[in-house]
This record gives structure tokens, C-alpha cells and sequence, in this order.
């Protein structure tokens, strides 16, 4: 009897059982939407932001794994990119600031790629929000690195880690770090990231919203392009 029913309830909702398996296998394997909850990518990505997600960008998946079949590009300095943490596997999204064979290094905020410092240009001062009733004294720049550009943010009185390695980026992995340079969980602190966890290209903003003001569409970044 149950056997009958479900066959029947599939004959007559078989147009809807084949889209959701085709909008399921899209989302897993060919592109995706992904709501930013934190300010790690701050200027650049705001929360309430949902970003559009190449997932061709640079490997064919099976679906719903990290296997890939097929190598389709290869991951660039300064792509904004989602990942699995190869800590705990929590999806993220920061700024690839260096690939295999180079050598990287914080030194007092400031990025060095393969001994080259980055410039800083076109800094502005401002008064940024962090949490509930909590503002912070702020400083944006835009960095110029390794043949990359975009804008960074730094914040006063925050107990982060302004200096690290240096240290070399292994084969296959890639070295992640946010935009919002002292309130970003990237690899100072979750490491290298390999290949098979990164989940795809972020390069569009779809909508955004702001999360702070009763939900007020943001329409001047809607559609925008992440640079």
C-alpha cells in the first residue's frame, strides 16, 4: 500500500522531482549563493550581502564531495574565494593572497609577497561598527601587491595578529586572508588551505541587505561586481 502510494505521488509530481534534482545538482556542482553573516571581508563584502558562487571556476566536483574530475582554471592572486576551513570544515569566504611556491609574510600589517612589500595608497579614516554598541577607530587602504589590488581594512585596540611567517605556500594549497585584516579568521590562524576544499569563485554581489537597519535593501550593491 505505502509502495503504491509513494509510486503514484511520484507519477503525479514527477516534473517537480525532476527540477529539484537539476536545481540540486546546480547548486552542488555548477554555481551557488552564499549569505555573508560576518564582516571578515569588510569593505569589500558586507553582511547581508549574498554573493554568487562560480563553481566551474576552477574544478568539476561530484556533487556533494571534494572530489574533482576536472581541472578548469587555476586559482589567482587576489580572487575572492569560498572554501571548506581545513579546520572544521565551517564554509568561508576570503581573499587568496598567495599560491603554491610563494613565500608570505605579515610584518606589522603589513603583506609581503615573495619579499615584495605591498603599497598603501588612498587611505581614509572612519569610525567602524563591530558589534552592538561597540565602534572602533578604523583605517582603510588600498593594497597593492603581487600584481593585485583592493581595498583593506585595519582597526585600532584589536588584539590581532599584525605579524606572521614568513613562510612558504605548499604544493596544492593556497593562502587565504580577509580584507578586514584584524577581524578575520584566515590562514594565520586555520593554515594553508588545499585545493580540494576550495568550493569556488565569489565574483558577483546578487542582493544585499542592511542587517543593522531592519533589513533596508542596499540597491547600490545589487548586481555589483566583487573587485
Amino acid at each position: 500500500m505505502l509502495l503504491s502510494t509513494w509510486t503514484q505521488w511520484l507519477k503525479e509530481n514527477r516534473g517537480f522531482v525532476v527540477f529539484m534534482l537539476c536545481f540540486g545538482v546546480y547548486r552542488t556542482a555548477v554555481a551557488d549563493w552564499n549569505p555573508i553573516p560576518s564582516g571578515s571581508m569588510r569593505p569589500t563584502i558586507l553582511e547581508g550581502d549574498v554573493v554568487f558562487v562560480d563553481r566551474l571556476a576552477y574544478d568539476v566536483k561530484l556533487p556533494l564531495t571534494d572530489i574533482s574530475v576536472a581541472r578548469l582554471g587555476e586559482p589567482q592572486r587576489g580572487d575572492v574565494v569560498t572554501f571548506s576551513s581545513p579546520v572544521d570544515g565551517t564554509r568561508l569566504i576570503k581573499r587568496l593572497v598567495a599560491v603554491p611556491g610563494d613565500v608570505v609574510e605579515v610584518r606589522h600589517g603589513v603583506l609581503l609577497i615573495n619579499g615584495v612589500a605591498a603599497e598603501y595608497s588612498d587611505t581614509t579614516e572612519l569610525a567602524e561598527h563591530v558589534a552592538e554598541g561597540v565602534v572602533l577607530p578604523a583605517h582603510r587602504s588600498t593594497e597593492h601587491v603581487a600584481g593585485s589590488s583592493r581595498t583593506v581594512q585595519f582597526l585600532s585596540g584589536v588584539g590581532a595578529q599584525r605579524s606572521f611567517g614568513p613562510v612558504t605556500v605548499p604544493a596544492d594549497h593556497f593562502f587565504m586572508l580577509g580584507d578586514n585584516r584584524d577581524n578575520s579568521e584566515d590562514s594565520r590562524y586555520i593554515g594553508f588551505v588545499p585545493r580540494h576544499l576550495l568550493i569556488g569563485q565569489a565574483n558577483r554581489i546578487l542582493v544585499s541587505a542592511d542587517i543593522t537597519d531592519r533589513w533596508q535593501p542596499r540597491f547600490e550593491r545589487m548586481v555589483s561586481r566583487i573587485r
